[in-house]
């Protein structure tokens, strides 16, 4: 059985050039479709979705071809996808009714060439749609709307620079009522309720809270374990605000450090400060990680520095473009990208300090303000 319903968003369905914001996106993502050779996309990725609409429900499948923009959800998405798609035709389908809807959609539209997002689409539902496909192809294509994605426009900025205020915000409140005994999974709760309670939509991400030896494992999960003093405390936190997410890092120590954490945090600390200086537009995602590693692996320390300098955030908290050893992702301004050296010893700890930065047309700005200062001082 399957059910299909089409509407129209509250009266007339707008033209997709009447929201400029969503209708330049979608020009462009008609363009790219040129150029790829495909006449239509199904877009099934969350934030591609949200990317080239603003539908923030959970369950939608959009269309799109040179004269159609279509969404395809179900019963309980139906009146809120009209509410923030209203550029879209919306479209209802049972959720055994989609491949057919899809293929009526590709027939109607005369498109030969489908593409899909084959990073994205499990293969069952690929198994799926091809069983309906008629006179059409079904092309798989990668990173067609995370191209565009990529380079930040203002308000995107704009709503980054508000989830990194949060974090900031929760950090700060964190090192005022941090003590020794409290556990992993109190500080992060801490932290999240702070961040809710101030505007955010939610964490980001599985807040990390690793003290001592935990914090060797550079995404640890938090524990019952409490915080002791003499230990360096790894604390990963971010908000999300309007979609658009931040990532921050910074590692905490109670009472007086002892020389080897003043070494380590020492070097982490010049790793990223040299990246964050010498990251310019142009370079490729190998090059900036070299900035950092470069001073981690002469203080003998480059055996613990196992993952890359940094990664994109945006609609989602790792995207484009990556910083890495092998990255040859290039940088260009209108790009976030975080900065993330961390130095990690099985048995003793590790140590992680992370700004999230734009890359301008001369180097980057500096997004994150939350003091780099470990030392938290214990009564």
């Amino acid at each position: 059985h399957r059910r299909t319903r089409h509407l129209k968003a509250f009266g007339e369905r707008k033209r997709v050039c009447d929201m400029p914001g969503f209708g330049l996106r979608l020009q462009k993502l008609r363009e790219r479709l040129e150029d790829r050779g495909v006449d239509a996309v199904v877009v099934t990725q969350p934030e591609n979705r949200r990317y080239l609409t603003g539908f923030t429900g959970s369950d939608g499948t959009l269309f799109i071809a040179q004269d159609e923009a279509i969404l395809i959800t179900d019963f309980r998405y139906v009146e809120q996808a009209a509410r923030e798609a209203p550029q879209l035709q919306v479209v209802e389908a049972l959720p055994d009714g989609l491949a057919k809807e899809l293929c009526n959609l590709a027939s109607k539209s005369e498109a030969k060439r489908v593409a899909f997002e084959s990073h994205h689409l499990p293969c069952a539902e690929y198994e799926n749609w091809a069983e309906e496909a008629d006179g059409f192809e079904l092309v798989p294509i990668k990173e067609l709307v995370e191209g565009m994605r990529v380079l930040k426009d203002e308000e995107e900025l704009e709503a980054i620079k508000r989830a990194v205020a949060l974090g900031d915000a929760a950090l700060a409140h964190i090192k005022e009522i941090i003590a020794p005994a409290m556990t992993e999974k109190q500080l992060a709760w801490e932290l999240e309720v702070y961040m809710r309670t101030h505007g955010a939509e939610g964490a980001a991400f599985d807040i990390i809270v690793a003290g001592g030896p935990n914090g060797a494992m550079p995404h640890a999960a938090v524990s019952d374990d409490s915080i002791q003093v003499g230990q360096p405390i790894v604390i990963d936190v971010g908000a999300r605000f309007e979609g658009y997410h931040s990532d921050l890092t910074r590692t905490l120590y109670l009472g007086e450090p002892d020389y080897r954490f003043q070494e380590i945090s020492d070097v982490v600390l010049k790793a990223q400060l040299a990246a964050e200086e010498g990251i310019r537009p142009g370079m490729s995602g190998r090059e900036a990680d070299a900035l950092a590693r470069e001073i981690i692996t002469h203080a003998r320390y480059g055996e613990y520095f196992g993952h890359g300098l940094g990664h994109g955030v945006g609609l989602a908290v790792h995207e484009k473009p990556a910083a890495g050893r092998t990255s040859r992702d290039m940088l260009h301004p209108g790009m976030t990208l975080t900065i993330e050296p961390g130095i990690y010893i099985p048995g003793w700890g590790g140590v992680r300090i992370e700004d999230l930065v734009v890359i301008t047309g001369d180097g980057v700005e500096i997004l994150s303000q939350a003091t780099k200062d470990p030392l938290v001082k214990v009564p």
